[in-house]
């Protein structure tokens, strides 16, 4: 009898843990999906608002607050703080809080930029040289929107170039991309060209829609008088990439490709250097404008 009471408790004990074991590996699951999920927030590093956009005004939150991921949109992560208390945040910017140091309105910012020409499409020409590709003004734009991209994203921006390399892109498409990311700016760039050689002269800064986009222009713009170009200011420009975009949209033509005063700067990587810091404080004073306070 005493054999037969030890071998019922044995397999009591191992009934026991066989229905343990799937409980407690779940168990184990559920903790670790909700810590995959857990993130901690740093204030000074990344503001937290109502809403997935820098526009959205933001939540009061502690100097460190550990949240809950529980949703997405427009590449802002939704978040749980404690038990109710919904906010967004930027994904890219949660990913690499330490990364960019103290938070800045790119931070938050979706910038698309769009190199003009590219490809088949070769855009204005120096000298009218066909066969080079270093007169041609799709090498410079992609040179430009390159600097200017690099220097965003040390920022911590979201940047989505229009291309990125020598490859043709048709223009609705430029656009669209601004509208399907929801970006904060999308600013495209040109060099312009005049009827004869040597005619032209100067930068100028273009807008479609009034409101947001032309305040946009001439903050940027405000930006360019500190080139050796003339600073010719903004203009309305029936451009298909800024007429068919709701997001704030310019286009900057920064010289005349032409012209060879104009092309001895635009050639230089000291000039695209210049005009890629001139345009990313513009962007910045632009989102700061922007942002919700």
């Amino acid at each position: 009898m005493k054999g037969s009471f030890c071998l019922k408790s044995t397999f009591d004990r191992r009934q026991l843990l066989l229905c343990l074991v799937p409980l407690l590996l779940a168990l184990c699951l559920i903790f670790v999906v909700t810590k995959q999920n857990q993130i901690t927030v740093h204030k000074n590093a990344v503001i937290l608002r109502q809403g997935p956009g820098l526009t959205y005004a933001p939540v009061k939150q502690e100097t460190t607050e550990t949240v809950r991921i529980i949703g997405q949109s427009n590449s802002w992560y939704k978040l749980r703080i404690g038990d109710h208390q919904i906010a967004w945040a930027p994904a890219w910017r949660l990913k690499n809080q330490t990364k960019f140091g103290a938070h800045n309105a790119l931070s938050e910012a979706t910038i698309v930029v769009d190199a003009g020409h590219g490809g088949s499409d070769s855009g204005a020409e120096y000298h009218d040289n066909s066969n080079n590709p270093k007169y041609m003004e799709k090498t410079y734009t992609l040179a430009l929107a390159k600097r200017v991209a690099n220097k965003l994203r040390a920022q911590g921006a979201r940047v989505i170039m229009t291309r990125d390399n020598d490859q043709f892109v048709d223009l609705k498409p430029r656009p669209k991309m601004a509208e399907e990311a929801k970006a904060d700016v999308f600013i495209s760039f040109h060099y312009d060209s005049s009827p004869q050689a040597n005619e032209g002269s100067g930068v100028t800064t273009y807008y479609y829609h009034r409101g947001a986009s032309r305040e946009l222009a001439q903050i940027v713009n405000r930006q360019f008088s500190a080139l050796p170009l003339k600073n010719l200011g903004i203009n309305f420009g029936d451009f298909l990439v800024i007429r068919e975009n709701t997001q704030p949209a310019i286009l900057c033509e920064m010289g005349y490709i032409n012209t060879k005063k104009d092309f001895h700067q635009i050639k230089t990587v000291r000039y695209q250097n210049q005009v890629a810091n001139e345009v990313v404080t513009g962007l910045n004073q632009f989102c700061q404008n922007r942002a919700g306070k």
